[in-house]
């Protein structure tokens, strides 16, 4: 399993053949106080917005639109707790079928927004793994991205985790792990289109 780092990227084919369904397991914790003995809940909503070209939205798919126009992603649902202790099961899961994107899309980049305006320094950690296969059929990751808590996260109430990328006939996984201060999934798609494409 590849551990990926900010910035670093991948292709998305295995034995040299493109991979055609694969799912994003997003999981994060709760905000621990007094010790331990408070386990506070964080709801962090998971959301990918694709994009053209010319940096035009063409869907976005989230916990209140849970598929996209062209049922190529499928989003599982809101998870409004996150877990007590750090494990791998995912908190929210978004499957993508790389096959039937829109020939439109050029990117899909992958978000984090704190619902409450919880900052991801108090957030003990946030992954993303990424998946060979279809949910009901799914593999062992074949990736993984592990965004520890920072203190330059300070203030920050959002997270551009990543984005896929149109290469040819095939995909790319770029992992970007940035903190951001918009608040609404609106004002994080702004940012996204004038800093992450």
């Amino acid at each position: 399993m590849i551990n990926l780092k900010k910035g670093s990227s991948i292709n998305l084919e295995k034995d040299g053949k493109n991979l055609e369904t694969m799912f994003l397991g997003l999981n994060w914790g709760k905000i621990s106080k007094l010790w331990g003995l408070l386990q506070v809940n964080v709801d962090l909503d998971g959301s990918v917005t694709m994009f053209d070209k010319d940096k035009r939205v063409i869907d976005t798919v989230y916990f209140n639109k849970r598929r996209s126009n062209d049922s190529s992603i499928y989003h599982t649902g809101d998870d409004l707790t996150g877990d007590t202790y750090e494990d791998e099961k995912d908190n929210e899961i978004i499957s993508i079928n790389l096959k039937k994107v829109s020939p439109k899309v050029e990117s899909i980049v992958v978000y984090l927004n704190s619902y409450k305006g919880q900052e991801f320094h108090t957030i003990p950690y946030a992954k993303i793994r990424l998946v060979d296969g279809s949910l009901a059929e799914s593999k062992k990751a074949f990736a993984y991205f592990d965004l520890a808590s920072e203190p330059g996260f300070q203030g920050k109430v959002a997270m551009i985790m990543a984005k896929i990328v149109r290469n040819g006939d095939n995909w790319k996984f770029v992992a970007i792990g940035q903190p951001a201060s918009t608040r609404s999934i609106e004002d994080t798609v702004k940012l996204i289109r004038h800093q992450y494409l």
